[in-house]
């Protein structure tokens, strides 16, 4: 039988074409698939330089605010009127006046009120990282304000329907002493040294002396009518008081304890409240209560060189460690004003819980 040559040279090429588009063309197995390429992880957000916290008294919680966007990144509660906060010396922990007593502005008839909680009354112990409280010390009743001792072992309180100041232990819990500082004492306030602690009496307007050491009353001295708070200058060698009714700023000398100087600020609703010094010493900044302004006062010439309002009736206030942003709480106005310290203008506002009054700032 005789075969065709064109058919047998067909059946040729299109072998060869088979053959060749096998080896170029067929996918590989399955085993030997190239890998899915990983998607690299985003990196983590860096930290802002620092952290403000704000205590509200009205809604019993903390507001944290970050130092680089002045965004809320957390509300933690706390415990019954939050007032008085400060920074523990190893900036872990934060220490806030917890109150069961009901607020009682000035003219409000006590009797008219309801009876205090005390089991509501304590220091809140707040773990920076874990963001809650991790402990409350029973620190006597109605605590206002405090300070921390520099090596973080005891804190003081402010007990303000008790005329005293307590001293706690705080690894123990434990009320090692109880001091008489005046009627309705409020603000407490340690010496940069940790030599000296400043407690306030509004009702007998004077300041009480406590050996941060020997934890003994040293002296007591007059100021301006209800005294509110205190700072000192970063050496410990002046002491500044502020008087709400009075106007007033004290000018004090911590080595004997003596008043060298009175501020007289103006304003027909200018009612000093809050105070702190500048990092360098420079500046002594004031908040004014009904006024709505922060006042700068410089500490040179002891005169006031400049003012900022802000929210409504701002109390605690609060600066950067490099002096540069202030932040004041805004009561009636539930909010927190940024201020810039060098332009002495408002560059944000920040709502925060209800009647926010304490302001403390740890730095990352």
């Amino acid at each position: 039988m005789r075969h065709s040559t064109t058919g047998t040279r067909r059946y040729l090429v299109l072998a060869a074409l088979l053959m060749l588009g096998g080896c170029s063309g067929a996918p590989a197995p399955a085993d030997e698939a190239t890998p899915a390429q990983e998607t690299a992880p985003e990196p983590e957000a860096a930290p802002p330089p620092y952290v403000v916290y704000v205590t509200n008294e009205g809604s019993g919680d903390l507001t944290v605010i970050r130092g680089d966007t002045h965004e809320v990144s957390a509300t933690i509660p706390l415990g019954k009127r939050p007032r008085g906060i400060k920074v523990g010396p190893d900036g872990a922990q934060l220490f806030v006046a917890l109150s069961g007593s009901p607020p009682a502005p000035p003219g409000v008839d006590e009797d008219t009120l309801p009876p205090p909680d005390r089991t509501e009354d304590g220091v809140g112990i707040v773990d920076i990282a874990e963001q809650r409280v991790v402990n409350v010390l029973r620190a006597g009743t109605d605590p206002e304000q405090i300070a921390v001792s520099a090596d973080g072992t005891r804190v003081f309180v402010a007990n303000e329907d008790a005329a005293l100041a307590s001293i706690v232990d705080i690894a123990s819990g434990e009320v090692v002493a109880q001091l008489p500082v005046g009627g309705e004492p409020e603000g407490v306030t340690l010496s940069p040294d940790g030599r000296w602690v400043y407690v306030t009496s509004e009702n007998d307007s004077q300041v009480t002396v406590i050996d941060a050491v020997a934890l003994e009353v040293v002296t007591v001295f007059d100021v301006g009518a209800r005294p509110r708070s205190s700072s000192f200058s970063p050496d410990s060698a002046r002491a500044y008081v502020t008087a709400e009714n009075g106007g007033t700023v004290s000018v004090v000398d911590t080595s004997t304890h003596t008043v060298t100087d009175t501020i007289q600020l103006t304003g027909e609703t200018v009612r000093p409240m809050g105070i702190v010094v500048s990092p360098d010493g420079g500046r002594v900044y004031v908040s004014t209560g009904r006024g709505r302004l922060i006042m700068a006062i410089d500490t040179d010439s002891l005169e006031v060189v400049g003012s900022v309002e802000v929210g409504t009736r701002p109390w605690g206030i609060a600066l950067t460690s490099d002096g540069r942003y202030l932040y004041a709480a805004n009561g009636p106005s539930n909010d927190v004003s940024v201020v810039d310290t060098e332009s002495l203008e408002v560059i944000a506002t920040v709502s925060a819980g209800e009647r926010p009054w304490g302001v403390a700032i740890v730095e990352n």
